[in-house]
């Protein structure tokens, strides 16, 4: 008996052991995949950013690779990218999470259901075909609606991926709300509190951490977003107008790189080094500025 317990613990320690290995490698992979990819983005675009100059590049408010005397200005592109994820989470971020509330905590069980299974197939839905409701509805919709010659056009853009950042939103801020633990708002409600004071008081607070994740991810999609919005931004080097049309970073690799010569290609490279920067330094100061605004609640 005594031997048969000495090998079992000797085989469950040999297992943990195995799985520690595996979860050590795992992680090694993630991280050496990210090392990997800065490495070869500061390989191929860092000398493009130097040759034409930090401040041109980066500050100069014209483009034109393929001019006789050749302009490598992507301000109007930093700017139209940070305008299109900025409104979409300013539109879809409030909509997500007052849904999640509402499957989560108001919604029967029926209707709670079938809409999950919606918000699901909603985000199974490939981007070029988001980009293809938009260039048929929204685009002419706006269009309509502002009196406007089109509607490609930042707004357009906007609109397109707010709806597109919405499954992520809703899913993760859903799944934060529902591990929140019952008694908590048990004794909310035992306190005197209504029901919607409990939600947002207790439960939203008690959930912020899922919800700032969700936030975040949204804003890495919509930052990093190309088929979608090639279709409805109208793909035009100009600094942001909310009606005019515009050309996000992203979109701008996109069309140029088929055609590119090879210093052309590595400007492209340098425009997707900026867009890797940005993603980082929006998720963190996300996080930080949620994460402060989050402690009145602690």
């Amino acid at each position: 008996m005594a031997d048969s317990l000495i090998r079992a613990r000797r085989t469950k320690n040999r297992m943990e052991r195995v799985f520690e290995w595996i979860f050590l490698i795992c992680a090694c992979a993630a991280i050496l995949s990210v090392v990997v990819i800065t490495a070869y983005m500061l390989i191929s675009g860092g000398p493009a950013v130097f040759k034409v100059g930090i401040g041109d590049f980066l500050f100069g408010t014209e483009w034109a690779p393929t001019a006789s005397d050749p302009k490598f200005g992507i301000l109007p592109m930093i700017l139209a990218s940070l305008c299109a994820t900025f409104g979409a989470i300013l539109i879809g971020v409030p909509i997500g999470i007052f849904t999640s509330i509402f499957l989560s905590k108001m919604a029967p069980k029926r209707a709670a259901k079938f809409l999950k299974s919606a918000v699901e197939l909603l985000a199974g839905i490939p981007s070029v075909v988001y980009g293809l409701i938009g260039m048929i509805i929204v685009v002419p919709a706006v269009a309509a609606i502002f009196n406007l010659p089109t509607g490609a056009c930042l707004f357009s853009a906007i609109i397109v991926l707010a709806i597109m950042i919405l499954p992520t939103v809703i899913s993760i801020s859903e799944t934060s709300i529902r591990a929140v633990p019952g008694y908590l708002e048990e004794a909310s409600l035992g306190l005197g509190a209504t029901k919607i004071q409990t939600i947002f008081k207790v439960v939203i607070p008690a959930a912020r951490s899922g919800i700032i994740t969700s936030i975040v991810l949204g804003v890495g999609r919509a930052i990093g977003e190309t088929m979608a919005v090639i279709m409805v931004a109208g793909n035009v080097v100009n600094l942001p107008e909310l009606f005019g049309s515009v050309r996000l970073m992203t979109t701008g690799i996109v069309m140029e790189m088929s055609y590119a010569d090879e210093f052309h290609k590595s400007v492209l490279f340098a425009i997707g080094l900026v867009l890797f920067v940005f993603i980082m330094v929006i998720n963190i100061s996300v996080n930080t500025v949620l994460k402060k605004a989050s402690k009145k609640y602690e």
